[in-house]
């Protein structure tokens, strides 16, 4: 009897360690899986499920709607402010994200791994496409730059990563007339393109 209690007791350690040192590497496991994840697949679940989110740009701090995810930009509905009648949809390149607020339930359900076998054709669309959309169809746009700076006008001309934005009057069409000056805009200086009427990507 004495014999069969100290191994039972000996049985029950050898389980307990075994079970511990079995949740340690899960734990460690699932800590290699979140350091391989990237901003883009943590957006790609925030984006799928619209998620509210404050935004933090430089100088800007905005409150969104995460709506879509293209190769490095992020489209959002704005849900407060001057904007918010219009349905204005804001193009966020990911290079000018200082960061992201939003409620912490989703924010654990973005460290899912929910990587697309094919991304879609949208999360291949990169800024310079859209721009060059957007110049395609002389959607009026509004840019604020990563300085500040508050732009309005159409974009004549996007190349691999800059634009040509013919500045003028918000509300105004793009006529030679209108036109104020031109600007040559770096896409690293963009922090965010704003178009109207729920132009969405």
């Amino acid at each position: 009897m004495h014999w069969d209690r100290l191994f039972e007791n000996l049985e029950g350690q050898l389980a307990a360690e075994w079970e511990s040192e079995r949740a340690a590497l899960d734990a460690e496991s699932e800590r290699l899986r979140i350091s391989r994840l990237e901003l883009r697949s943590r957006l790609r679940i925030l984006c799928a499920a619209a998620a509210p989110a404050t935004v933090d740009l430089p100088g800007h701090r905005l409150r969104l709607r995460l709506q879509s995810l293209g190769a490095d930009w992020v489209a959002a509905t704005m849900t407060d402010g001057e904007a918010s009648s219009s349905r204005a949809v804001r193009i966020i390149p990911l290079h000018a994200i200082l960061g992201v607020s939003t409620d912490h339930g989703l924010l654990l359900s973005s460290l899912d791994e929910n990587e697309p076998l094919m991304p879609s054709l949208r999360e291949r669309m990169t800024l310079g496409f859209l721009l060059r959309d957007f110049a395609r169809r002389r959607v009026p746009v509004r840019i604020i730059g990563i300085d500040g700076a508050d732009l309005h006008g159409t974009v004549d001309r996007a190349g691999a990563d800059h634009l040509d934005l013919a500045l003028h009057d918000p509300g105004t069409a793009r006529l030679a007339g209108a036109v104020q000056s031109f600007r040559l805009i770096p896409f690293a200086a963009v922090a965010s393109v704003q178009t109207a009427g729920g132009q969405m990507p």
